[in-house]
């Protein structure tokens, strides 16, 4: 049987790098971010709820959802965050009905394990769809670090994305199992390795 770990944390905590060393253990992830993104490249359903909810205005000429438009249709008003949750409730069915497509494919092809990589997993209820839920955690400092190399953004704006997420301690104390990311990539891998030993996915 298939296990379905959530995989979850803060922006900078590691989790891409995480899920590259599963993938070299055998285990694949599947980026709920990809997969809302691949939504968004097709006619169909949600792009029809989407229309409904936020008018014909967030189309592109090619009749394609244009991500910018439709942000610009849910941020930087009064009612934002009415209009996210409209957002969110819309999208979440279908790409989570996209990703366990994704994840009984992978079972056919014998994966013990696939993780499912999504940054608001709580908020989007994905672990209860999950047999356990690993929080990948780093120090803020070493979060904020990352972030501004990585998305070549300055400190303070690193912090600012950092104070919008959830804090080390409520992924502690929400998380099934917690890594600290806060060594080298050797320390991870020995860390993740430990995992699927005790969890019996390897």
């Amino acid at each position: 049987m298939t296990k379905i770990i959530g995989l979850t944390g803060r922006s900078g905590s590691g989790k891409g790098t995480a899920a590259a060393i599963f993938a070299k253990h055998g285990v694949p992830s599947i980026d709920t971010d990809a997969v809302y993104h691949g939504l968004l490249l097709q006619k169909g359903p949600c792009t029809e709820e989407l229309c409904a909810a936020f008018g014909d205005g967030i189309l592109g000429t090619d009749g394609l959802v244009d991500r910018k438009k439709l942000s610009a249709a849910v941020f930087g008003k009064e009612n934002s965050p009415a209009l996210l949750h409209t957002l969110n409730s819309i999208t979440h069915k279908y790409i989570m009905a996209k990703t366990h497509e994704i994840v009984l494919a992978h079972a056919k092809n014998g994966a013990p394990a696939v993780l499912i990589d999504a940054p608001l997993l709580f908020e989007a209820g994905v672990q209860k769809d999950c047999d356990l839920v690993l929080g990948i955690l780093a120090p803020r400092t070493v979060c904020a670090e990352r972030i501004t190399e990585r998305d070549s953004i300055s400190e303070d704006s690193a912090y600012l994305r950092l104070g919008a997420q959830h804090d080390n301690d409520f992924f502690r104390a929400n998380c099934d199992v917690i890594i600290e990311n806060n060594g080298d990539l050797q320390s991870l891998e020995r860390a993740i390795c430990q995992f699927l030993k005790e969890h019996g996915i390897t």
